[in-house]
């Protein structure tokens, strides 16, 4: 992670080539500047350690962490190639501290595409898994991706990306997950557990009766 960051700083700072300012859409005219939008937006480094730790072992945490940083690594590579940026906003980021900060750190650069997107969504992927495996209600399922989905409209809200940006990320956290095959391998022993706690729950309904 360290290692990433000063990566991902040094190619924001020092672009080895023309930086391309990405085009607004409808969308990102529709979606306004939204003050709340920025805890939201930082929501995201505690939303992504919970995947890692419902973990149930070593070789699931490895292969959650090997994927993570490889799809990290290919956006890296984009930034190297192609350094995009968001359009400058006239937003005055002086009257709102925190955001202050963040633009003083990341003005909105290496915009596309959207790193934030793509690790909340690969994110939502994994914790919902976790999520099944546990035998958690549906209301947990349903707060995951509204966390999820919170996470990607705060990267509008806060103006860190356009919509373009947000799209290409969701898109490289699907190329991710289709080369995670420990994200779709069913674990034996949690739900072949679950399984078995119900039928013998019917087996003892039936003995009742």
């Amino acid at each position: 992670m360290y290692v990433f960051f000063l990566a991902y700083l040094d190619l924001l700072h020092h672009p080895p080539a023309p930086v391309f300012e990405m085009p607004l859409t409808w969308v990102d005219r529709l979606v306004g500047f939204q003050p709340w939008a920025l805890a939201v937006y930082a929501s995201l480094w505690i939303y992504v350690s919970l995947p890692a730790a419902l973990a149930p072992g070593l070789k699931r945490l490895f292969s959650l962490g090997l994927h993570m940083g490889c799809m990290c690594g290919a956006g890296l590579l984009c930034y190297v190639f192609w350094p995009t940026a968001v359009p400058p906003s006239a937003v005055d980021w002086g009257q709102y501290p925190g955001y202050a900060l963040l633009k003083g750190i990341d003005p909105g650069g290496n915009a596309c595409p959207s790193l934030h997107v793509a690790a909340a969504l690969y994110s939502a992927l994994w914790l919902g898994r976790e999520l099944r495996e546990l035998g958690c209600s549906p209301a947990w399922f349903w707060a995951n991706w509204l966390w999820s989905a919170l996470i990607v409209f705060s990267t509008l809200a806060t103006k860190q990306h356009v919509m373009y940006d947000v799209l290409a990320g969701a898109a490289l956290a699907a190329v991710a997950a289709l080369f995670s095959p420990g994200l779709w391998r069913v674990r034996r022993g949690g739900e072949g557990k679950g399984v078995q706690r119900n039928r013998d729950a019917g087996l003892a309904r039936h003995a009742g009766d």
